[in-house]
């Protein structure tokens, strides 16, 4: 579907994700490292498994945390959730902590995109794990003012998030604004 309008919202959970990716991630290094030192058989596929784990996810943290990196290179912890996940198959205990770590390579991938709202000329759709839409008489009101996106629904709920202000605009916020006010007009008056 074409958007006239595509909305960016800021994410302020990134850090959060970012160290709850690492915890998990040194987690299962941990474990996988403790479970052959307990056994007297090597299993080089836990060995590997804790040594992927441990040195990706602490290289990613901590190149992007350097100064001088790029703005716009921001750590991804899924394929060290994905090994994670692939090396708790392997473990004597526990493989059902594998199923987990898939599920939480997904959300992580889904937590880390940005928030986006596209409007179209008939409908309002808000991209999240699970995408919703609205017609536009769902709306009394949609406003962008001061980086400031405000959703006034009229079942009384409001949704007001910050715009990311790196991302590209597709226009100012006057016409933005002309465009809502237009198509909630032409709602209203059908």
């Amino acid at each position: 579907m074409r958007y006239q309008y595509v909305v960016i919202l800021k994410r302020n959970s990134e850090r959060v994700i970012d160290w709850i990716s690492v915890l998990l991630c040194c987690f299962s290094g941990a474990a996988f490292t403790l479970s052959q030192m307990q056994t007297r058989q090597i299993n080089f596929f836990l060995i590997i498994a804790a040594i992927l784990v441990l040195t990706g996810s602490l290289f990613s943290f901590f190149s992007a945390r350097r100064p001088g990196s790029a703005s716009g290179s921001l750590p991804r912890y899924k394929y060290w959730l994905l090994t994670a996940a692939i090396g708790w198959l392997g473990m004597p205990a526990l493989q059902w902590l594998s199923a987990l770590f898939v599920l939480l390579t997904f959300l992580e991938y889904q937590a880390s995109h940005p928030l986006e709202i596209g409007f179209s000329p008939d409908r309002v759709v808000i991209n999240s794990l699970f995408r919703k839409k609205f017609d536009w008489t769902a709306f009394s009101n949609i406003m962008l003012k001061d980086g400031l996106l405000t959703m006034d629904f009229k079942n009384n709920r409001l949704l007001q998030k910050e715009v990311d202000e790196e991302e590209e605009g597709d226009a100012d916020e006057d016409e933005f604004n002309d465009y809502c006010r237009e198509r909630l007009r032409a709602v209203r008056e059908s």
